[in-house]
């Protein structure tokens, strides 16, 4: 009996090791995809979050930014950086659907353990927000980085490549530099997640109660790919929506020391406040916009790579 039950504990370690791995590379294939797609938006809303306060806006919008970017350094100086950010997008990406099955499972394990039936939308709506926190851990430092290099706008060589950027911020505050700014970004990771996962998953319900064939109810079958595209990009413009305020304080603390050298570091809530008093509302959701309009076609391809991996290689 005993040899049984550890037969059993070996399989379904095994087959939870596997999962996790498929999740790894799945995910991160997904997420560079995706990345490629959003990149330049990014880097236009990371230039117009990061403009100094004590000074007239260098960007009267995001096509002003485009506009004047393109003139400086041409279509390669809006991937500037973008080695960072396609690590960083394989890295969350992985993290993320990785995290979000180990949180259904214990949940499935714990709190839902009398029921045999899938998880609630409330259910899965909380493992979103747990694998969000567990991605910003990870996410901080590669972010900083980004960041960094996307406001500079020099060449590659002049010095300011992500090596050069790292050897810096190693040099400047230590290990603990790379976490500047965790705080926004667990609040946007943690909160937007929940709302990336929770659209997505009730995006796919309600695209399920409507299916005419009856495999789309009972066996779990993949949705079709248009479908799979259309609840991506309602789970990608309710993640950058909704927590967007607390990713431009936290672009800003990332990004402050290449505007205001001389001004130190500044908290979360110290930037939040600098940045209220300067622009109000508005310039807490500069570049709301592009980001919203961007995240739309990068998340769609992000779940539809992600769930058509998934189907082929179980």
């Amino acid at each position: 009996m005993d040899h049984v039950s550890r037969d059993t504990v070996s399989i379904n370690a095994t087959h939870h090791g596997v999962e996790a791995l498929k999740d790894t590379m799945f995910g991160s294939a997904a997420g560079i995809v995706g990345k490629y797609i959003e990149y330049p938006f990014d880097t236009v809303k990371v230039r117009l979050q990061s403009q100094p306060e004590s000074y007239p806006l260098r960007y009267t919008g995001p096509l002003d930014c485009f506009r004047q970017s393109l003139q400086q350094s041409g279509v390669r100086g809006l991937y500037r950086g973008v080695s960072a950010p396609l690590f960083g997008a394989a890295v969350e990406t992985s993290s993320l659907f990785f995290s979000y099955r180990i949180a259904q499972n214990v949940l499935r394990s714990t709190v839902y353990r009398s029921t045999a039936e899938p998880l609630p939308l409330t259910g899965l709506v909380a493992c979103g927000a747990l694998s969000g926190a567990f991605t910003s851990l990870a996410l901080t430092p590669i972010e900083l980085v980004k960041c960094k290099m996307q406001v500079t706008s020099g060449s590659a060589g002049s010095g300011n490549g992500a090596v050069a950027l790292i050897r810096s911020i190693y040099r400047s505050h230590g290990m603990a530099g790379f976490w500047h700014g965790q705080l926004g970004t667990l609040i946007r990771e943690t909160g937007g997640s929940a709302a990336w996962f929770g659209s997505y998953e009730g995006a796919s319900k309600v695209f399920r109660s409507f299916a005419t064939h009856d495999e789309h109810r009972t066996n779990g079958s993949p949705l079709p790919i248009y479908q799979q595209m259309l609840a991506g990009a309602l789970a990608g413009m309710s993640y950058n929506f909704i927590f967007f305020p607390a990713d431009t304080i936290k672009s800003r603390m990332q990004t402050e020391d290449l505007i205001r050298p001389s001004g130190g570091r500044r908290t979360f809530a110290a930037v939040g406040r600098a940045l209220w008093k300067q622009q109000g509302m508005r310039g807490l959701y500069q570049g709301c916009g592009i980001t919203v309009a961007r995240s739309a076609p990068s998340s769609a391809f992000i779940f539809a790579v992600y769930e058509t991996l998934r189907s082929h290689f179980g």
